[in-house]
Order: C-alpha cells, then sequence, then structure tokens
C-alpha cells in the first residue's frame, strides 16, 4: 500500500510540475508574440507646434498605430529649431511651416536640404484690436503690428488692400513688402518687430491699434479667430499651405507617405472643422 502511494504521490507531482511549464511556456510564447508585434512597429518622431498641430497629430496617432506606426511628438514654440532639428537628424519630420516660409528657409540655409510631404491645412490671419471693432473704426495714424517673419508680410498687405485699407501695385504677390503700398490714405503706421509668438501677447499688452496674428498663435492664446478678430484672411487659393516637411533622402519613406495619407483622411478633415471651426481650413476642401 504504501508502494501505490509513492507511486500516486510521484505521479501528482508530475503532473503539477507539466502543467506548470505549459502555463510558462504559453505565457512567454504570448509575451514573445507582444515583443514581436512591438517590434513591427516603426517609430516617427515628428517635430510641431503646440496649436493645431500638435493636437492634429495627437487626434491621427491611433489611426496612424493600426498602420504599424507609433507617433512621437515633439513641441517647439518658435519657427527656427524644428528645421534645425530636422537637420540635425533629431527628428524624422516637421509640420509647423507653411509652404513660402519653408521655400524661403531652403534658400537662407545650405543644409537645409528638405523636401514638401505633402499639405494639411492653413491657418488663416487675422487681425486683432483691443480698442476698435471694426476695421471702418480704426483711425487715420493707426499703428498696425505684424509679426517680424518677411514671408508673412505679402500676404498680410493682400489681405489688408482686399479690405480696401491700402492699394498695392498691380502685379503685387506674396512677396510684396511695406515699402511696395502705393497708397495709404489713411496713413497707417505699419510695425513688424515682434516675434510672431508673442504677438498674441502684444495684442493682450494693448500694444498698437491693430495686431495681425496668425490663427495657430491665437488659438494658442485663447482667443477665438472667427470670434474676436475684425478681419480674416481669405483662404480660397491660399499659398500658405502648413505641409509636412522631410529630408529629401527620405521621399520615398512608406512611413512619413501614411503620416501625411492619414493627415488628409476624412477622419481628420473632420477634427479640423470641428475643433477649430474655420480658424484652421484643411488643405484638401
Amino acid at each position: 500500500m504504501k508502494n501505490v502511494w509513492q507511486l500516486f504521490t510521484v505521479f501528482a507531482l508530475v503532473l503539477l510540475l507539466a502543467a506548470c511549464g505549459t502555463g510558462e511556456n504559453e505565457e512567454q510564447e504570448s509575451g514573445d508574440g507582444e515583443d514581436q508585434a512591438s517590434e513591427e512597429n516603426t517609430t516617427l518622431t515628428v517635430g510641431a507646434s503646440n496649436v493645431p498641430h500638435a493636437e492634429i497629430l495627437e487626434f491621427a496617432s491611433d489611426q496612424l498605430a493600426e498602420e504599424g506606426i507609433n507617433l512621437e511628438i515633439e513641441t517647439f514654440n518658435d519657427y527656427v529649431l524644428p528645421n534645425k532639428a530636422l537637420a540635425q537628424e533629431e527628428l524624422d519630420a516637421n509640420y509647423f511651416q507653411h509652404v513660402p516660409y519653408f521655400e524661403n528657409q531652403l534658400e537662407e540655409n545650405e543644409n537645409f536640404d528638405f523636401i514638401n510631404m505633402g499639405g494639411i491645412h492653413i491657418e488663416p490671419i487675422g487681425l486683432y484690436s483691443q480698442e476698435y471693432d471694426s476695421l471702418e473704426d480704426l483711425p487715420e495714424n493707426a499703428e498696425i503690428i505684424m509679426g517680424s517673419s518677411v514671408t508673412d508680410h505679402g500676404r498680410i498687405l493682400l489681405m489688408l488692400q482686399k479690405e480696401g485699407l491700402i492699394t498695392l501695385p498691380d502685379d503685387a504677390g506674396v512677396d510684396a513688402t511695406i515699402e511696395d503700398i502705393e497708397e495709404n490714405p489713411n496713413n497707417f503706421e505699419f510695425r513688424a518687430d515682434i516675434e510672431p509668438a508673442t504677438l498674441s501677447q502684444a495684442y493682450k499688452n494693448g500694444e498698437g491699434d491693430a495686431v495681425l496674428i496668425n490663427s495657430n498663435y491665437a488659438l494658442d492664446a485663447d482667443l477665438d479667430p472667427a470670434e474676436d478678430a475684425i478681419a480674416f484672411e481669405n483662404t480660397d487659393e491660399n499659398p500658405y499651405v502648413n505641409i509636412i516637411a522631410a529630408r529629401s533622402e527620405d521621399e520615398d519613406n512608406e512611413d512619413i507617405q501614411t503620416l501625411v495619407e492619414v493627415l488628409q483622411s476624412d477622419e481628420v478633415t473632420e477634427f479640423i472643422n470641428d475643433e477649430y471651426g474655420g480658424a484652421v481650413v484643411p488643405a484638401n476642401e
């Protein structure tokens, strides 16, 4: 009888050890599968302005994950560092600049070997005033503040001409400057010495009679361009499309191409329209 119990005990121990081994193997196999799936995903590091670029990327991150792309977003508060970081290979792409600025940066920086991977949205510039409720209320000799980014001056002046405030030469385009103004019947004084990122603060501090602010900086300062601006740039045939930029060597990078496709998708377009109410306009509309 003693031998029977010994055999039974040994048999039970064998079964227990076998069960434990199977569990460990299944857990190991499961873990290996998760690790393998994680290894199959690629990571894209994209530099972006806080608003709206980083917010749009954040919304798109789930769609990108479904495509096997993990998105890492690096935020910047200026127009200089994102291109430097891209050139230094700290980023795979960036999303903060419009086409004229991008092209100007390529001309001025020999080490910027970049390519436009696709347009995503437009950020209309608005004219804001603490004191005046309409363009008609602006007095003679009013001080109009615009940003120091020269690539925005042409679009601002064309906007003001369309509103009937100034007159430019017939052939004036996006490269127009303050010196090109032919008629300025109200003798407006134009000031262009403030960094674009601080225009909202200048407005809130009551500087100037009116301040022209890009929508991304207006939104970041809790302004509502649709409600607070006394004039707004028309987005029809607007060349100031914000783009995904990458190094030229990555022109055929499938992950960056997928990023652009997702950002141009119906889902992201609907998000932009719902979230920003016209202050940010999808480029594909």
